[in-house]
């Protein structure tokens, strides 16, 4: 294995981290979102309450595979910011925003109804950034992006419009929806668990729809991506896997096993993160970046791997003793 690989293998941990921890918090913003009925406030408020801990340093995990993107690959960088710039901006927007208009509801003085502009802002920001996330990650394999060595060739809508994209983008925030469901579970009462127990449900039909919807329309938008999935010898064992933690979340969930159901799907966001980067085959833009000609040196990565190493003795306790803290069963 190539220092390169290991890098990018070490990039997908840091994925994996962000989509576990900072994909439920944006669940719980759709939520937050489109809360209805009677519940509705303490809907909200639970929300809140399971959010505020812990919501910043969430963000970490994004931060770490952005500074090791343009560390260890700094042509890819390059190429993603150029030809991606519109959707990137618009989800680093959207995660300001998001931020922002969450401090500002909490510490507004006014009455709960009247800081609805902020609660708004939350949820619509909540939900349109993991649409722009997935857009940029599936943008990545659809083959259209393409660069000549030195120079993005293509145009600033490339990749990122087709609907594939759009599709995958739509699972993404469908998925962290899901997620937030099931933590809610174990987070909120007995009667606001009820409600988020149909939810989850609910979002496991809806993500399920979408995934294959996405695996379709990958034929024609990311055809390396569907030959990938389709015969690589690794693709069934992944698919039964995923489906299998698919399918555990549901029955969980149905006999309120909601501990377990975590477990579960967690699985099965890390396998559906696993199986988007075992479908990239060594590109980080499909076709043209790769790992090896996207201008890694031996010297910086071993640098980085050195200085990562180092960094996760402080920041694995300090995370790990912050939601024990915060998340941890009281005593």
């Amino acid at each position: 294995m190539t220092s390169a690989q290991v890098i990018w293998l070490v990039m997908g941990a840091g994925v994996i981290a962000y989509a576990l921890t900072a994909g439920a918090d944006f669940g719980g913003g759709i939520f937050h979102l489109f809360a209805s009925g009677p519940r509705a406030e303490r809907e909200r408020a639970a929300i809140e309450h399971a959010i505020a801990p812990i919501w910043e340093a969430n963000h970490v995990w994004l931060i770490f595979v952005v500074v090791m993107m343009f560390t260890a690959f700094p042509s890819a960088y390059a190429v993603m910011t150029t030809a991606l710039h519109i959707p990137v901006t618009l989800a680093l927007i959207g995660i300001v925003v998001r931020g922002s208009a969450f401090v500002f509801h909490a510490y507004d003085v006014r009455p709960r109804k009247g800081r609805g502009v902020y609660s708004f802002a939350f949820g619509l920001s909540s939900l349109i950034t993991p649409l722009f996330l997935g857009d940029v990650l599936a943008a990545l394999s659809t083959g259209q992006i393409r660069w000549d060595g030195k120079h993005v060739t293509t145009g600033f809508f490339a990749g990122w419009t087709t609907p594939f994209a759009v599709l995958s983008g739509l699972f993404v925030a469908a998925l962290f929806a899901l997620l937030a469901a099931v933590y809610l579970t174990v987070d909120t009462e007995p009667e606001l668990a009820r409600g988020f127990r149909r939810k989850a449900l609910a979002m496991e039909v809806v993500s399920g729809v979408l995934a294959f919807a996405v695996l379709f329309v990958s034929a024609d938008g990311a055809p390396r991506v569907y030959e990938s999935l389709s015969s690589s010898a690794w693709a069934l064992p992944l698919q039964l896997s995923t489906a299998l933690a698919a399918l555990a979340t549901v029955g969980l969930l149905w006999t309120r096993r909601f501990q377990w159901a975590r477990l579960a799907v967690g699985a099965q966001v890390v396998l559906v993160v696993v199986g988007w980067g075992l479908a990239m085959r060594g590109d980080i833009v499909a076709p043209d970046v790769t790992l090896e000609n996207s201008g890694a040196h031996g010297p910086a990565i071993r640098v980085a791997l050195t200085v990562v190493a180092l960094g996760s003795v402080l920041l694995v306790p300090s995370l790990w003793y912050l939601f024990r803290v915060f998340k941890g069963a009281p005593r």
